[in-house]
């Protein structure tokens, strides 16, 4: 006799409530891999963009408003 027997069973209401939501809107997964993809999938980065674009940036001087002007 195990003293530690796993229930299979149960299920918690939030396990329901996605079943459920998932039945009644099957593309639902689908459209969550569209908004990752769209959130964090980025195309690969050109290094010649990159570095021309690091090269145009003005650096901003610390306390920009204590700076007398010149």
């Amino acid at each position: 006799m195990s003293l530690f027997k796993q229930q299979t069973r149960y299920e918690s209401e939030m396990t329901r409530f996605l079943k459920e939501l998932k039945k009644k809107n099957p593309k639902i997964e689908e459209e969550q891999r569209q908004g990752r993809a769209r959130l964090w999938d980025r195309p690969e980065l050109d290094l010649d963009t990159l570095e021309r674009e690091k090269a145009s940036r003005i650096k901003q001087q610390p306390y920009v408003y204590q700076n007398k002007p010149k």
